[in-house]
């Protein structure tokens, strides 16, 4: 049987939000990009104050990638992770990735972000796994629509169910692990017999609290 370390990304194992991130390094790229700024902002709130739910909100906000072709896409999330991501990793975060992996087990990114983008995570040469919200492509053209469902809280289980068959293996739960700065990923904690919130800044009964920097 196979063990898994399973790890979510923002504020997990990335000290800021991954896709405002991403906002910020178009803009750097190309100024027109501001011009969504207003939107992004009442959607955020929006979302904020529960009047919008969370794949809306996020496809709001991701419009900037539209009509972005896939061979360009591809040299600017490069771009983006050798510029921007790998210097807003938590050190504590790669450090428990290689323990774990050093132990047997296998690691997998679960994350309600953008898979176009956190699949460069892979450079991260622990990683065996990396599951995000697909978003559609069409002839080889980026759209802001989610492709099925947002990549978050119960579907974060089903995704990874579904990669566990796909793959052919035996998952020993109960001596897995997980990591999220989120109560939002129960669904995942409680799967697993070693689950850990990350700079959680309230008590927990169950789950242990880890301080990474």
């Amino acid at each position: 049987m196979e063990k898994l370390a399973i790890f979510d990304i923002d504020y997990t194992i990335t000290k800021r939000e991954t896709l405002l991130e991403l906002y910020m390094f178009m803009i750097k790229k190309n100024p027109k990009f501001i011009t969504y700024a207003p939107r992004n902002i009442i959607s955020t709130l929006l979302f904020a104050l529960r009047l919008k739910d969370a794949g809306k909100s996020k496809e709001t906000f991701i419009r900037f990638i539209d009509g972005i072709k896939e061979d360009e896409m591809q040299e600017i999330v490069k771009d983006f992770y050798e510029k921007r991501l790998c210097n807003i990793l938590y050190q504590d975060a790669i450090d428990m990735m290689k323990k774990l992996k050093k132990e047997g087990c296998k690691i997998y990114l679960i994350s309600a972000s953008a898979e176009f983008y956190i699949n460069e995570f892979y450079k991260i040469k622990e990683v065996d796994k990396v599951i995000g919200t697909k978003f559609k492509v069409e002839n080889s053209i980026h759209r802001p629509i989610i492709d099925g469902v947002n990549c978050k809280g119960e579907e974060k289980v089903k995704r990874l169910m579904e990669e566990i068959e796909k793959e052919g293996i035996e998952v020993d739960f109960k001596n897995s692990y997980m990591f999220s700065d989120s109560l939002s990923d129960l669904p995942l904690l409680n799967l697993v017999g070693n689950g850990y919130l990350i700079n959680y800044k309230r008590k927990h009964d169950k789950l242990q609290i880890l301080k990474w920097k």
